[in-house]
C-alpha cells in the first residue's frame, strides 16, 4: 500500500510522516490553506530521507512554472489537476525521472444525482491511453476546493469502478480520508494507494502527530489484511 501524506507546509511535518513510514509526502503550489512557496519547499526537501518520494501539487501551473519549481524544489514527482498535455510534455521533458500523478474528480452529475459508475469507467479507461502517468488519484471535489476538502466520494458506488480499473492502472484514493475511515475505503476499493490531507491535521497546513501515526499504522494493518485474506483464497 502506496501512501501520501499531503498538504505539508514545515520540515517537521514532512520529516514526521518520513518516520512513521509514509511513501511520499506533498507540497502544494496552488491556492489553498496549504500553500507553499518553492523557495520555502527547496529549504525543506534536502533534508528529507532520499528513498522518501517528494510530490508538487498543482492545479492551474502551466509547463514552464511546474518544471522551475520541480528543478528548485528536488521534486521526484508531480501531482496534476490539469486535464491538458501536461503529463505528456512533462513525461517527454523529464523521461522516467519524474513521477506523474493525474487527478481525476469523482463529481457529482449537473443535476445532483451521484455520479454514475459509466462516467467514472468512462474516465479511467481514456487514461489507460495515456502511457505519461504514473498513477490516477480519485479525489472528491466542491464548488470551492479541488482537493484538501475533507469530504469522502461514493465509495460503494466507485467499488466496481476501482476493482476494473485497478487491473490495468495504479488508483489512489483521496478524498475525505481519515484515520477513523482509511480501513473501510482501503477494503471497499482495494487502491493501489491512498492520499491524506485534512484527515490528519491539527490545523489547516498543521499535522496532528497523533492522528498522522494512527492513519499510517491502520492503512497499512487494513493493507496487510486484505493481503492475507487475498492469500488465503488462493490457498483455499
Amino acid at each position: 500500500m502506496w501512501i501520501k501524506i499531503c498538504g505539508n507546509t514545515t520540515l517537521d511535518d514532512a520529516q514526521l510522516a518520513a518516520s512513521h513510514g509514509a511513501d511520499a509526502v506533498g507540497f502544494v503550489f496552488a491556492p489553498s490553506p496549504r500553500r507553499v512557496t518553492a523557495e520555502a519547499v527547496s529549504r525543506i526537501t534536502p533534508r528529507l530521507p532520499e528513498t522518501l518520494e517528494k510530490y508538487g501539487v498543482f492545479v492551474d501551473a502551466d509547463f514552464e512554472e511546474i518544471v522551475s519549481t520541480v528543478e528548485q524544489c528536488g521534486l521526484t514527482g508531480v501531482q496534476l489537476h490539469s486535464a491538458s498535455n501536461l503529463a505528456a510534455r512533462l513525461r517527454e521533458h523529464s523521461a522516467s525521472r519524474l513521477k506523474i500523478v493525474q487527478v481525476l474528480h469523482y463529481e457529482p452529475l449537473p443535476n445532483g444525482e451521484p455520479m454514475q459508475s459509466g462516467r467514472l469507467e468512462a474516465q479511467l479507461a481514456s487514461l489507460l491511453q495515456n502511457d505519461a502517468v504514473d498513477a490516477v488519484l480519485v479525489d472528491s471535489r466542491t464548488a470551492d476546493a479541488v482537493g484538501g476538502t475533507g469530504v469522502s466520494f461514493d465509495w460503494q458506488e466507485a467499488r466496481g469502478s476501482f476493482s476494473r480499473a485497478g487491473k490495468h492502472l495504479r488508483l489512489i484514493a483521496a478524498g475525505g480520508l481519515r484515520p477513523e475511515n482509511v480501513a473501510e475505503a482501503i477494503s471497499t476499493l482495494q487502491p493501489w494507494g491512498v492520499d491524506v490531507a485534512s484527515g490528519v491535521e491539527a490545523s489547516p497546513g498543521r499535522k496532528d502527530p497523533d492522528r498522522l501515526r494512527e492513519f499510517l499504522a491502520t492503512a497499512r494493518r487494513a493493507a496487510e489484511e486484505l493481503k492475507s485474506a487475498a492469500a488465503g483464497k488462493v490457498s483455499g
